[in-house]
């Protein structure tokens, strides 16, 4: 695991976009798993201007709320708006079923198909993340079922906490990318970050961080500023 501290998340995004335009230009695989959130719409919108074999790439969703998504809260819709309606990509969306579980089991068979298309050979390349103040990651919220699942790589999972339906990758789709790159900033996160990046922390983040074989943590000062030794 690799952390890396960044003055404030202008910063910390343009770093991010730069990274991540490295790894898709030397990385065979092409594949992007890509977040929502204000941090990696910032990113988003730097990344716009990387050069990346765009039309060679594919991306991906690693969580969606179960919404259209043409809707407001739609992380395929604010990925849309901020980086694939720029640029030459495809783009694979969760498709909207009024039945969640209807909707996870389609797109875990589209992301198998994807995967298929650009002969990954058992790699699923990057996947960006983010973190709640509660130490979820993805739609992976602490106490919910999908924490347990270890055969599926997207599921359906009712959040107890937000009475909603979500769709997400699982812990076993997460471990098996090539690399993680969780985005985070804010002060309101830096509790959560101390305890996952300097404990033996059971929040779903900390889960995910230690059964994937690269992760990198970015961080502004405000989401560090709890740890104790940055």
């Amino acid at each position: 695991m690799t952390v890396e501290i960044f003055a404030d998340p202008d910063e910390l995004a343009r770093a991010a976009a730069i990274h991540i335009g490295a790894w898709l230009r030397a990385d065979g695989n092409h594949t992007l798993g890509l977040a929502g959130g204000s941090t990696p719409q910032l990113t988003y919108e730097y990344l716009q201007s990387e050069d990346v074999p765009w039309d060679r790439t594919h991306t991906w969703l690693t969580d969606e709320r179960h919404v259209p998504l043409d809707h407001p809260d739609s992380n395929g819709g604010m990925v849309l708006e901020f980086l694939i309606s720029h640029i030459p990509v495809r783009f694979h969306p969760v498709q909207h079923h009024e039945d969640p579980e209807v909707s996870a089991a389609e797109y875990e068979k589209t992301l198998s198909g994807m995967w298929d298309e650009v002969g990954s050979r058992g790699r699923t390349g990057m996947m960006l993340l983010g973190l709640g103040d509660d130490g979820h990651t993805a739609s992976l919220f602490p106490g919910t079922a999908a924490l347990d699942e270890s055969e599926r790589n997207y599921v359906a999972n009712w959040v107890e906490q937000h009475s909603t339906w979500r769709l997400t990758a699982t812990p076993a789709l997460l471990a098996s990318g090539d690399q993680l790159l969780f985005l985070v900033t804010g002060e309101a996160k830096a509790a959560v970050v101390a305890e996952i990046l300097e404990s033996d922390s059971q929040h779903p983040a900390g889960q995910v961080t230690r059964s994937a074989a690269d992760v990198i943590w970015m961080l502004d000062q405000a989401a560090a500023s709890r740890l104790s030794q940055p």
